[in-house]
């Protein structure tokens, strides 16, 4: 992969849970005025739309959510170019609203890769933001 440094799945963890307490505080003000039940179908649907739409955005526009830019990793395709709003959104799909499958698939099949199996759909990779710096030069 032309020397790029692909990320850790413990960095990615990180990145990930950041996002999810981030999007979570918006999440519950959201369930408070509209008064739906958090653990109810509609609940874990508005949360995982929103999530949805904060990762196609961010990564979709600067590679990189807010988890992503805090432990220096991003969302690139697979040699290194930056991705555009229709593979981000691919990529979070995986993401919101099927990663426990996302990942049992990734971990079975694409483990020398760690890519999640809707980074292997989407062509993406996520690697160390040093790194992308350097495939801009």
């Amino acid at each position: 992969m032309n020397g790029i440094k692909l990320s850790s799945w413990g960095d990615r963890f990180w990145a990930w849970l950041i996002d999810v307490l981030n999007v979570g505080l918006l999440w519950h003000q959201v369930l408070i005025l509209l008064g739906i039940n958090a653990f109810s179908l509609n609940g874990m649907l508005l949360l995982s739309a929103q999530l949805f739409l904060y990762w196609t955005l961010l990564e979709g526009y600067r590679g990189q959510s807010f988890g992503e830019m805090f432990l220096n990793i991003a969302v690139v395709g697979s040699s290194g170019e930056y991705v555009g709003f229709r593979d981000a959104a691919v990529e979070s799909f995986g993401k919101a609203f099927v990663l426990p499958l996302d990942l049992l698939i990734s971990l079975i099949l694409f483990r020398d890769t760690r890519q999640r199996l809707f980074n292997r759909i989407s062509d993406t990779i996520v690697v160390y933001e040093m790194e992308m710096a350097c495939i801009e030069a």
